[in-house]
């Protein structure tokens, strides 16, 4: 990808600094969210965790709108990780209903915004209404070509990796695959976002500076953009600021 430029400032009036605007020339081709602070929102207003929960659902839907709109071509989001199983059986319960209610209730703005449904991570695990609920919203998402939503559900990258590594042990005792031949490309390939190049920014509201086994292969070169607002309050205009600031960067990919 080329090297982003600082967007160009509005010409401030006397005494003023401009806020810098959006190049919408060079905005990153693939955006990845850990869409942190669901219960910690909830916690602070006195609610129940799941209220948090289905309002970042809200949030989703805006940013994923905002996202098209900034003209993005993929978005990644982090929505259930291995590691959630370990939390109370009725939040988990409740969590996986909120699944299916995302795959019915946001078809028809996905539909009216040009989005498709990708899913990456062990999402068959899930329970049989919640696989049903997110494999139906693939296919009826199938047929759009704007944006990419791409959702990590029951996602780790530690397994991700494992399971890289199982299928190309496989293919190299069948003859498939040459060890010799093993470079960072091939290696990609069997990752579950072999069909999408690497993330260019990887923004992470909640507070939080930390990875959380999220796209730990894929990032090796992305931006890291972490903010303190809880994933709830995340708008399209905290993804714009999240974007002017990949672009004000130099991204040299470990060349200087």
């Amino acid at each position: 990808m080329n090297e982003l430029k600082t967007s160009t400032a509005l010409q401030p009036r006397s005494g003023q600094v401009a806020a810098p605007r959006l190049d919408r020339d060079h905005v990153p081709r693939h955006v990845a969210i850990i869409m942190d602070g669901n219960r910690r929102w909830a916690h602070a207003r006195q609610l129940p965790a799941i209220e948090g929960h289905r309002r970042g659902i809200i949030a989703l839907r805006e940013v994923t709108r905002a996202a098209r709109d900034f003209g993005i071509p993929i978005l990644t989001v982090y929505g259930f990780s291995t590691e959630n199983w370990r939390r109370d059986s009725k939040e988990i319960s409740l969590l996986l209903d909120l699944c299916v209610y995302f795959a019915q209730s946001e078809l028809k703005e996905l539909q009216r915004n040009n989005v498709r449904v990708n899913l990456i991570g062990r999402y068959r695990a899930l329970p049989r209404a919640s696989v049903a609920a997110l494999e139906r919203l693939v296919a009826q998402t199938a047929a759009n070509d704007g944006l990419l939503l791409n959702l990590a559900v029951n996602y780790s990258a530690r397994a991700e990796l494992r399971d890289a590594i199982a299928a190309m042990a496989l293919d190299a005792a069948e003859g498939r695959l040459d060890p010799r031949s093993i470079d960072e490309e091939s290696i990609a390939s069997y990752l579950y976002t072999s069909q999408l190049p690497d993330p260019d920014i990887l923004i992470r509201p909640g507070g939080e500076q930390r990875l959380s086994n999220f796209l730990l292969y894929q990032v090796a070169y992305t931006e890291l953009y972490m903010c303190d607002v809880y994933w709830p309050d995340f708008s399209g205009d905290h993804l714009r600021r999240a974007l002017i600031e990949f672009q004000k960067r130099q991204r040299r990919f470990g060349g200087a």
